[in-house]
C-alpha cells in the first residue's frame, strides 16, 4: 500500500513539472527539448528528427565535454557567432568517415556579414514538421544597431514552437499576426543585447504560449557576459516555475500541469560536469 502511495506522488510530481512521459491525446509520441545553453536547443520529434536553434561554440559551456548532439535541422536566427557554429553538431563519424545525419540548415538572414543582409523567408515542410520564420530586429531602433533577426515556428507532432532567437524589441501587431498560436516559446532574457527580464515579460503577454515557457541567453555561473534569469522568473507566481538541475524534458499536456509553464533548464558546462562526478 505505501508502494502505490509512493508510485502515485512521484507521478504527480512528474506531471507537475512537466516531465510526465505522458504525450496527450493529440501527440504521436513524446518529443522533448534539450538545452545546451544560451539559445541552443535542440528538439527532438517522436520519430526521432532532431531540430536544432541558434548553435554556439562557447567555451565557458565547453562543446567538447558537453553532452555530443547531432541535428537533422538546424534554424539560425541570425548570423552572431554564438547561434551560427553548426560545426558542434556531431554529425560525421571521424572514425568511419561517414555522415550519421544529413543536415539541412534554414538561415534567418540572407549573406553571411555579422548585422547580415535581409530576412531570409522561410516557409518549408521536411516531411511532418512545418518550418517557418517571422522578420523582426535584434534591437529596439529596426537593426540600426546589431541588424535584423529572425523568428523561427515549428510545427510537429502536434505542438507549435517558437524560438525568438536575439529579439530586441517589443513585437508589433502585424509580426505577433504571423507568429500565430503558440504552444511552446523560447524567449531570451538576458537584457544587454536582447531583451531583458521585465520586457520578455511583456513580450509574453503579448505572444500568449499555451503550454511552456523556455527563458534562454541569460547569464550562468561560468557565463557572465548578459544578465541572469532572475528578474524574468520573479514576475510569474512560484507555483508556475520549474528549475531544473538537468537539461532536457519531455512535453506533456497533462491539465494538471500549470499553464503556462515557465522552465528553466540547466546547461552542464564543463566545470560543474567535474564537480557531479568527483561526488559520484
Amino acid at each position: 500500500m505505501r508502494r502505490a502511495a509512493f508510485a502515485i506522488a512521484i507521478l504527480l510530481i512528474c506531471t507537475f513539472v512537466g516531465l510526465s512521459t505522458s504525450t496527450g491525446g493529440d501527440k504521436k509520441g513524446p518529443l522533448s527539448i534539450t538545452n545546451f545553453g544560451q539559445s541552443f536547443f535542440i528538439v527532438t520529434t517522436s520519430k526521432d528528427k532532431r531540430i536544432a536553434f541558434d548553435p554556439h561554440g562557447i567555451p565557458a559551456y565547453d562543446r567538447d565535454e558537453a553532452p555530443k548532439c547531432e541535428a537533422d535541422i538546424v534554424c539560425i536566427s541570425h548570423n552572431h557567432n554564438d547561434h551560427t557554429r553548426v560545426q558542434v553538431l556531431n554529425n560525421v563519424d571521424t572514425e568511419k568517415k561517414e555522415k550519421k545525419r544529413d543536415l539541412k540548415i534554414f538561415r534567418g538572414l540572407k549573406g553571411m556579414s555579422l548585422k547580415g543582409g535581409d530576412w531570409n523567408p522561410v516557409n518549408e515542410e521536411i516531411g511532418d514538421i512545418k518550418i517557418r520564420n517571422v522578420g523582426v530586429f535584434h534591437d529596439e531602433q529596426e537593426g540600426l544597431l546589431r541588424g535584423k533577426n529572425s523568428v523561427f515556428v515549428i510545427e510537429v507532432d502536434g505542438w507549435r514552437i517558437c524560438h525568438l532567437g536575439d529579439l530586441g524589441h517589443i513585437l508589433t501587431v502585424p509580426q505577433l499576426k504571423k507568429i500565430g498560436p503558440v504552444d511552446v516559446l523560447m524567449i531570451p532574457v538576458g537584457g544587454i543585447y536582447t531583451l531583458n527580464g521585465s520586457e520578455a515579460k511583456k513580450v509574453v503577454d503579448q505572444i500568449k504560449p499555451k503550454e511552456y515557457i523556455f527563458p534562454m541567453h541569460y547569464g550562468t555561473k561560468v557565463f557572465e557576459d548578459v544578465l541572469t534569469a532572475e528578474e524574468f522568473l520573479e514576475q510569474f507566481p512560484k507555483r508556475e516555475v520549474a528549475i531544473e538541475d538537468h537539461n532536457e524534458i519531455i512535453l506533456n499536456k497533462e491539465a494538471s500541469r500549470p499553464r503556462p509553464l515557465v522552465v528553466q533548464l540547466h546547461y552542464y558546462p564543463k566545470e560543474e560536469k567535474k564537480k557531479e562526478e568527483k561526488r559520484k
